[in-house]
């Protein structure tokens, strides 16, 4: 088939490294893997778009475009990626229309709560359009599949749980580091941007410091990098001097030795919608520390895989970290599930045959 890939939300090639253009990649490999020819229709980024008059002239051009490609040429599936109230999907409900091309919404969210604020009422109006448009609509949050239930019925709406390629993200031998050895090496890993990320890895700093207080014996490593670089830097020479090491920025493909690197993976996932690094380090064999939000259940196992508390209770993260250490047994038993969790639910062979079963029901 000829299939259109558009992420209004970030694009697949962009160069800040996100989950978001994580899993746009790994639909496209998916797509490909499936012998389909992909065609990107824009990279204009939909963010908040409806208050950037200054990208308004980009997507009329590339509308313009649209219109030129497939008047003549037209796809069998137009496939949007990633479309909710803050980046919603203009384009593809617009052509879609006028070509009658089947149009498919993967990773959809709803909310009626945006349609309360004067901020967020034009993307709530615009993404409600687009879901209306779509001829079939997957979810990959079970919180997104139940809030798009109250607004589109089967055969309409599916839900595909999040998937990685299980070839890259494998359990392996750690090597030997005698500067932490006998510690446990507790690991996180987020983007240095203003924002949840930022404060997210604060946070974990500061309680990873009450941690160490009660003579916690660990090293956090830390992989990232953005602008709040020396404020977090800043921070963990404060709290947890000679208790920290930076990574640096790690190409997407080294993750997966980054993640053999240590024993847990511990970040809080403020506002998380679904967090691939979670999965990742499940994936290679690691029990993950996170809060009980967003679409972090979805993926964590609480009790099982790892733990999820309330959030922002420092009391009860620390001491779910404390228990991982102490307790190496433990530690290495929820990593061998957290493994087999992903195993069984969210390998990307899954997403490769929900992908085919849903694009051939597509098609006339």
């Amino acid at each position: 088939m000829k299939l259109v890939f558009y992420a209004p939300f970030k694009p697949h090639d962009h160069p800040n490294a996100s989950g978001d253009r994580a899993i746009a990649r790994g639909i496209i490999v998916c797509l490909e893997d499936l012998n389909h020819d992909i065609e990107i229709p824009s990279r204009v980024r939909m963010r908040w778009i409806f208050w950037s008059p200054r990208k308004w002239p980009a997507l009329v051009l590339d509308f313009i475009r649209c219109l030129s490609r497939y008047y003549r040429n037209r796809p069998d599936v137009w496939i949007t990626y990633h479309c909710y109230y803050k980046a919603p999907d203009i384009l593809g409900p617009l052509v879609c229309g006028l070509f009658n091309i089947p149009y498919l919404i993967f990773s959809a969210s709803y909310a009626s709560k945006r349609k309360r604020r004067f901020k967020t009422i034009p993307g709530y109006a615009l993404n409600r359009f687009a879901l209306s448009r779509a001829n079939g609509v997957l979810a990959n949050s079970c919180r997104d599949y139940k809030n798009l239930k109250r607004i589109i019925k089967a055969p309409r709406l599916g839900y595909v749980p999040p998937g990685i390629d299980l070839a890259r993200f494998s359990p392996g031998p750690r090597k030997k580091d005698r500067k932490n050895e006998g510690k446990a090496v507790i690991l996180t890993a987020a983007m240095f941007r203003p924002g949840v990320k930022t404060q997210g890895l604060i946070w974990l700093i500061q309680c990873c410091a009450d941690l160490a207080a009660q003579g916690g014996q660990f090293m956090l490593k830390i992989a990232g990098h953005g602008p709040m670089a020396p404020q977090i830097r800043a921070c963990a020479q404060k709290y947890l001097p000679g208790r920290h090491q930076f990574s640096g920025r790690i190409p997407s493909q080294a993750m997966p030795e980054f993640y053999r690197s240590g024993h847990i993976f511990a970040f809080p996932g403020i506002r998380e919608s679904l967090g691939m690094v979670f999965l990742e380090a499940q994936a290679c064999g690691l029990p993950v520390v996170a809060f009980d939000t967003g679409g972090i259940p979805d993926i964590v196992i609480s009790g099982k895989t790892g733990f999820l508390v309330p959030c922002f209770n420092s009391k009860a993260f620390s001491g779910a970290l404390d228990t991982l250490i102490k307790d190496r047994a433990l530690s290495e038993l929820m990593g061998r599930r957290a493994r087999e969790n992903t195993r069984m639910h969210h390998d990307i062979n899954s997403t490769r045959r929900v992908l085919a079963k849903t694009l051939s029901q597509m098609i006339p």
